[in-house]
């Protein structure tokens, strides 16, 4: 009730099994462990947790401001309440190599199934922004080999981002993604691919697990999932979508109330009392106090 029911090991063992079919899983993004439950009732393949959606709920940019502690713990808060396994984005690292270590032990212990760590130097910026910088392949490398070494249970995901697209090119970028393959990481997510052709050599040049990031307003098409199946992807990222939806729905909503000097209007907007108690299992919750005050010896 309070906790899914399958463990954290039984979780990442499923992602595996899942990833290892080839087939296109769908991971929407939850900013709050509510938006994790819908994305299961949704019938989605997992959890996404964005480094840019939990600092945009912090009230900050996605600049690298957020500590290990708020984003581990937040990403535990995430994770913990769905059946589904969770990726988490942790930045660069959120550190040196040896604190990309830990980042990766604190994430196993509170129950995440994977992340990916990029090659971004901090400060970093958004991926869709210009003029990022990155660090040398080498450091990108030892990183990466920290946090392999550090990896306690084999199924744990251990993804590779390279930002490299935009300033370096994609022959180099690709160089990045193989580099990173051979330091131990699982899986790579290419940032800010350009068109279906980037895709295509991407997919030609990498044999492992790619993921596709289809964020809006950035400088990537925002591909179908029969698209991304045909180009042999194997996950796609909707890191913002809920987010942007849930803040727009703010907006809209108090404006009105600015406005007219009521909520009357918009009543039918919102998500009613019943609806949000059938997410959060309201009485699953009721049963089990029931059950408690009602045993008698």
């Amino acid at each position: 009730m309070l906790f899914a029911k399958k463990t954290a090991a039984e979780k990442r063992a499923d992602f595996r099994k899942e990833l290892a079919t080839g087939r296109l899983l769908q991971l929407p993004g939850a900013h709050a462990p509510i938006v994790s439950l819908v994305i299961e009732e949704q019938g989605f393949d997992g959890i996404y947790i964005s480094g840019a959606a939990l600092s945009a709920e912090m009230g900050l940019p996605d600049i690298g401001l957020t500590t290990l502690t708020e984003v581990v713990q937040r990403g535990r808060q995430i994770a913990r309440v769905t059946e589904l396994p969770a990726l988490i984005d942790v930045d660069p690292g959120l550190g040196e190599p040896m604190s990309a270590a830990r980042t990766i032990q604190e994430l196993e212990e509170l129950g995440l199934a994977g992340c990916h760590l990029e090659d971004q130097v901090n400060p970093k910026r958004c991926g869709h922004l210009d003029n990022k910088s990155i660090v040398s392949t080498e450091e990108m490398v030892r990183k990466l080999r920290a946090a392999s070494d550090a990896k306690r249970d084999p199924n744990f995901l251990l993804m590779a981002r390279t930002d490299a697209r935009a300033s370096e090119g994609l022959d180099a970028a690709i160089d990045r993604m193989k580099a990173y393959v051979d330091a131990g990481a699982d899986a790579i997510f290419p940032e800010a691919l350009q068109g279906m052709e980037e895709y295509e050599a991407v997919r030609e040049a990498v044999d492992e697990p790619l993921l596709a990031n289809l964020t809006e307003f950035g400088k990537t098409p925002l591909l179908t999932k029969d698209e991304l199946t045909e180009l042999g992807y194997n996950i796609a990222i909707y890191p913002v979508t809920s987010l942007r939806l849930a803040m727009k729905a703010v907006e809209d909503g108090l404006a009105a109330i600015r406005e007219q000097g009521t909520q009357k209007d918009i009543v039918d907007r919102m998500q009613t009392r019943k609806r949000l108690y059938e997410v959060i299992r309201y009485e699953d919750y009721n049963a089990f106090d029931q059950d408690i005050f009602n045993f008698k010896v």
